[in-house]
């Protein structure tokens, strides 16, 4: 939960969820209470657009230790000075609850609003850490992580921030990232799972999900890294979809966050997908938190 002296504890199982942020507020909240108290450590949810802090505050009001983390903030988004400023007047009123995840996001989806704005991921993150430094009020690197993937942002996690937070990724990513950090940072994985019956109902809820990612270039050259081929990625083979989505019933999860934790990682956070993704997964949530929790 939220805290162990005066540094924001994270372990345990997490929630990663588009609903908690982009669902109704009503919801949010109600689903927010009731993860806590079956005993989620943190929820995650995502930045594309919209009043980021607001969706923060709101969980964060709905619980009482739960940390709540942006997962992750694109820093093309926001100023760092605002982004501090946020930071420092959530954690007055609520505690030490609030983790800034922040990330670079990807070329396709920031150069949609604004052509030729995505330059120099690594160089932007730089100057984001600082800006969040020289605020007013700064973010501790203590309560910030890095949504990295490559050495070359793994590595400026562990000099400026707690830890990462790496997205769509394989346990054997994760034994990357402990390695590449060492023992001090934090590795807090996402964990995509689909509760189902076999593999085509899977292969139903899930292929297009993945192939929207897989359009992106800064997961494909993740995967290629991890030996995965080109085909692999193109066609979302049957190796690649297992590898990323951890699929079947409460076992079958369990075996992945398994698999995460041998691998290095501090905190694991399951991100459910359902036939209807828009609706808030809380039958699935109830599952997993007997299984898992």
């Amino acid at each position: 939960m939220s805290e162990r002296g005066d540094v924001m504890e994270l372990s345990g199982i997490g929630v990663w969820s588009q609903q908690l942020r982009y669902g109704d507020a009503a919801e949010a909240a109600e689903s927010a209470a009731e993860l806590e108290e079956l005993g989620y450590s943190a929820l995650w949810i995502p930045d594309v657009g919209g009043p980021l802090f607001d969706a923060v505050g709101r969980l964060l009001a709905a619980t009482r230790r739960t940390v709540v983390a942006t997962g992750i903030l694109n820093l093309w988004m926001h100023a760092p000075e605002d982004a501090a400023a946020s930071h420092a007047s959530l954690t007055a009123e609520h505690g030490d609850r609030f983790l800034m995840g922040i990330g670079v996001s990807h070329a396709p989806l920031v150069d949609r609003a604004e052509a030729g704005r995505y330059q120099k991921p690594l160089a932007a993150m730089r100057t984001f850490l600082d800006g969040l430094d020289q605020a007013d009020t700064p973010v501790p690197s203590e309560s910030r992580v890095l949504a990295a993937l490559g050495p070359k942002m793994l590595e400026l996690a562990g000099k400026r921030a707690r830890g990462v937070h790496p997205y769509l990724v394989t346990p054997e990513h994760t034994r990357t990232a402990r390695e590449a950090l060492g023992a001090g940072p934090l590795v807090l994985p996402e964990q995509t799972v689909i509760l189902c019956a076999d593999r085509d109902e899977a292969r139903a809820i899930g292929t297009d999900w993945l192939k929207n990612y897989l359009s992106l270039p800064n997961y494909a050259n993740n995967l290629l890294r991890l030996g995965f081929s080109p085909e692999d990625v193109e066609s979302v083979s049957d190796r690649l979809f297992d590898a990323l989505i951890a699929w079947g019933d409460e076992e079958a999860v369990r075996r992945r966050v398994d698999e995460h934790r041998a691998a290095g990682a501090d905190h694991v956070c399951v991100q459910v997908l359902t036939e209807d993704q828009g609706a808030f997964p809380r039958e699935q949530w109830r599952r997993l938190a007997a299984a898992l929790l």
